[in-house]
């Protein structure tokens, strides 16, 4: 019989995919995974309500739990409640940081602050996210609004995949923005999660 996981990790949704991969190339064989729907982002205002009722629902049972989200829109709310609760969360404001590297994506921010950062989750649902998210499939004059400062995207690949780099070149194109591409890998959550697996 194999052994009951003895930490929880509660994930925001867009890291999901990522987080599961990272738990079975390293077979993280004490962790157990829940994620909250990515749609949040949307409202960030509702993210630690939302995080804190995983939190309560699983206290009993695991002997620890930690917080896969960056501060993401919520104004140190986040952080603030999970003071509250006792849990800890990966360091990073967003996820575009602990993939990135803290220092490295501090570095690329300040080197040009105009830029659209996306993930391999953010390309594979733009669309839906973005796009018909921010309303711009409805109302396309929005668009200036919401981009019009910006000057490139960044395109944090956590994996290798040919067809997702040439649907954020794509999704560049269609946003009339210089498009650029860094390899991340998944080393930003494999380092937060070792030590807690060995725990």
């Amino acid at each position: 019989m194999s052994e009951i996981p003895k930490t929880l990790v509660i994930a925001c949704g867009a890291l999901a995919r990522e987080l599961v991969a990272v738990v079975d190339m390293n077979r993280f064989e004490h962790l157990a995974v829940t994620a909250l729907p990515a749609i949040l982002h949307n409202r960030p205002e509702k993210i630690p309500g939302e995080v804190r009722r995983k939190i309560r629902a699983n206290k009993a049972k695991y002997a620890r739990i930690v917080v896969l989200y960056g501060d993401c829109g919520t104004g140190g709310l986040l952080d603030a409640m999970l003071a509250e609760e006792g849990v800890e969360r990966i360091d990073g404001e967003h996820c575009y940081a602990f993939y990135a590297g803290l220092d490295t994506f501090a570095a690329m921010h300040e080197a040009e602050i105009g830029t659209f950062y996306l993930t391999d989750y953010m390309v594979r649902h733009f669309d839906r996210l973005i796009w018909k998210g921010l309303g711009l499939d409805r109302y396309p004059q929005l668009f200036a609004t919401y981009f019009g400062h910006y000057t490139r995207i960044m395109y944090l690949a956590q994996l290798p995949d040919a067809a997702l780099e040439a649907k954020a070149r794509a999704i560049a194109e269609r946003m009339k923005l210089r498009f650029e591409m860094r390899a991340t890998g998944l080393g930003g959550i494999g380092g937060f999660l070792e030590p807690i697996n060995a725990g």
